[in-house]
């Protein structure tokens, strides 16, 4: 299996419950395997991406009406 890292850059910071549910909603994709803030900002999703792709993992952001944008692949 392979696994690649994402990172997403959030347009305003989140407060940990909202965190905490962006985080929860990653999880329900096939495929994420671990998503985890590392600043209120920045949310990096661990994930293999022969089941998903980055820009689903963008959606899934702005779907929630967040402003943001992928910053690493």
């Amino acid at each position: 299996m392979d696994i690649t890292d994402i990172t997403l850059h959030i347009a305003t910071s989140l407060d940990h419950e909202e965190q905490q549910a962006l985080e929860a909603a990653m999880r329900e994709i096939d495929g994420v395997i671990a998503p985890r803030f590392n600043k209120p900002q920045l949310l990096v999703v661990s994930y293999n991406p022969q089941q998903v792709d980055a820009a689903r993992l963008l959606r899934v952001v702005t779907q929630r009406g967040h402003e943001a944008q992928l910053i690493g692949m």
